[in-house]
């Protein structure tokens, strides 16, 4: 099971992103902790651009930030 902050990020990369349920399935499957987070796994299976990789990486640092403001 992901935590609520991974299923927050999933619903980004779908709805903002529009990132197939089906890719992010793919790259789930394909996560491991040595290959790297889970939008860098979908990058290097080809299934989002570089442009969407910087948005994803932005998402995270902006969640973070807001994350140890609540604290």
């Amino acid at each position: 099971m992901s935590s609520p902050s991974q299923q927050q990020f999933i619903q980004y990369l779908q709805t903002e992103l529009e990132i197939s349920e089906e890719a992010i399935d793919l790259a789930l499957r394909r996560q491991e902790p040595s290959r790297g987070p889970l939008h860098m796994v979908l990058w290097q299976h080809g299934l989002i651009d570089l442009d969407q990789l910087g948005k994803a990486f932005e998402w995270q640092v902006n969640e973070s930030i807001a994350t140890a403001k609540r604290f």
